[in-house]
């Protein structure tokens, strides 16, 4: 290390991570000397390669899926061809990029003069001591509160990353030079089950890996069986297999081998089994800061071991939502600023939704889960196809799954598999979150007819009690 760089520079709060992180300092931080350490894009993985590049493809992929079934309308349509490349531009070049630059800009401009950006991957040194840099330039800095909010990496299995094959992530996958006429995805979690319905809704061949025989298996069972039975429709799925081998071929596409004594090949491996928290690459153990496996061990206020020291979002949370980490944010910025009134973590009645098609979305317990808690439940499950708008839109595979507590009237769960499911799901969160009686909310209210959302309504009065 030079000396020009050798003196530690103090801040009164450091941030690693440019995600949610990046939303804590507000004009409520103006008095207080701020770092911020980004070795990557500003905004991290849910605007630069998670929910909303994604979501941009599987609008694009919808609407491409809606025109090849609009002879169910009636309507004669025909999906003419592709424009990959325009589809990555309209995503990154006018959109994401921008916004991700622009995010950077503004915290090196004036509009934030207490605020340093480093641009160096951080590791910590010593005591809440942190090496860093700038445009190459080393840089030692100490903080009297530092957030840790590095979020999370993809998964490799060991069999592929040994190989020497060439295969993609979700963080590098949306930026392909051109539109592969296969692909293979290893996986079968949310990742798998959005990328596996852009691909092939734009004309890709998929074949998916699952591992096990049940995709989605952090899904309710109806959920999970439904969306086998769907997928086996549109993809080529193979279950309980895992890759053992797999090299990639003189015409540039990849050959893998499988537990099962298969061989596939397709031009493009996507690797999509999942994320792992970033919290073991920063050398915690240098300021004696805790962890479990690769997360940063916290407490429900967001607190690490060592005083001063909090993080949040990915590398540390049980959830790996982007809803989840901002959430988290709010209560990490407010114990910044009152010591004195910590806020616990907000981790109840949190939902999820994958963006496949069809929709799915999900809060509170499955059907096994409440009965394992001990709970004497009411179950419905009703159709789209129970209901008019369900009849418009020739929906036969779309349900609605609730799940209740016969004492109390508690709304212990609620399931969606259909159109729309991520925005349907908004009002039984609702319900949930502010501990409304499931009959109530049925009866105490209009339900416009016929909208969509009279299949929640139908599926709440069908709870028995």
């Amino acid at each position: 290390m030079s000396e020009q760089s050798a003196a530690i520079k103090h801040y009164d709060l450091i941030i690693i991570g440019t995600g949610s992180g990046n939303s804590i300092p507000g004009p409520e931080f103006e008095d207080k000397s701020i770092a911020i350490i980004e070795k990557g894009a500003f905004g991290g993985t849910c605007l630069n390669v998670g929910c909303i590049p994604t979501k941009m493809y599987v609008y694009a992929a919808d609407v491409a899926k809606e025109i090849q079934e609009a002879s169910r309308y009636g309507i004669d349509a025909s999906l003419n061809g592709v424009d990959w490349p325009s589809i990555v531009n309209r995503v990154f070049a006018d959109r994401i990029d921008l916004i991700a630059q622009g995010g950077e800009a503004y915290r090196r401009g004036p509009e934030t003069p207490n605020i340093d950006v480093y641009d160096m991957h951080a590791q910590f040194v010593g005591h809440k001591t942190i090496s860093t840099g700038i445009a190459g330039q080393e840089q030692v800095i100490s903080g009297t509160d530092i957030v840790i909010a590095t979020g999370s990496r993809p998964v490799i299995p060991q069999a592929i990353a040994e190989s020497g094959v060439r295969y993609y992530t979700n963080e590098n996958i949306m930026r392909l030079p051109e539109l592969p006429k296969s692909m293979v995805v290893v996986g079968g979690g949310f990742i798998a089950m959005e990328f596996a319905h852009v691909f092939q809704s734009l004309g890709t061949n998929v074949t998916i890996l699952n591992r096990s025989e049940v995709m989605l298996r952090g899904a309710d069972a109806d959920i999970s069986a439904k969306i086998l039975e769907l997928s086996q429709q549109k993809f080529n799925v193979h279950l309980n297999t895992s890759v053992t081998a797999a090299q990639n071929n003189e015409d540039g596409s990849i050959t893998l081998n499988t537990n099962t004594g298969g061989e596939i090949t397709a031009d493009i491996l996507l690797v999509a089994t999942g994320r792992i928290a970033n919290g073991d690459q920063m050398n915690l153990a240098a300021s004696g800061i805790e962890m479990e496996g690769t997360k940063v061990k916290v407490d429900k206020f967001g607190r690490t071991n060592v005083e001063g020291v909090w993080a949040l979002g990915d590398v540390s949370s049980p959830f790996q939502l982007k809803h989840v980490a901002n959430a988290e944010m709010r209560a990490v910025r407010h114990n910044l600023l009152h010591p004195e009134d910590l806020r616990q973590m907000p981790h109840d009645f949190v939902p999820s939704a994958v963006f496949t098609n069809p929709q799915i979305a999900q809060v509170g317990l499955t059907e096994a889960e409440a009965l394992a808690a001990g709970h004497n439940i009411t179950v419905k499950i009703q159709n789209y196809s129970d209901v008019a708008y369900g009849w418009a839109m020739e929906d036969k595979d779309g349900f609605v799954k609730l799940i209740a507590d016969t004492d109390s009237g508690q709304l212990l769960g609620a399931h969606i598999i259909g159109a729309q499911a991520s925005t349907l799901i908004q009002q039984l969160i609702t319900v949930m979150a502010f501990g409304i009686d499931a009959r109530d909310a049925a009866s105490k209210q209009y339900w416009i007819h016929p909208a969509l959302p009279e299949v929640i309504e139908n599926a709440l009065l069908g709870l028995e009690y």
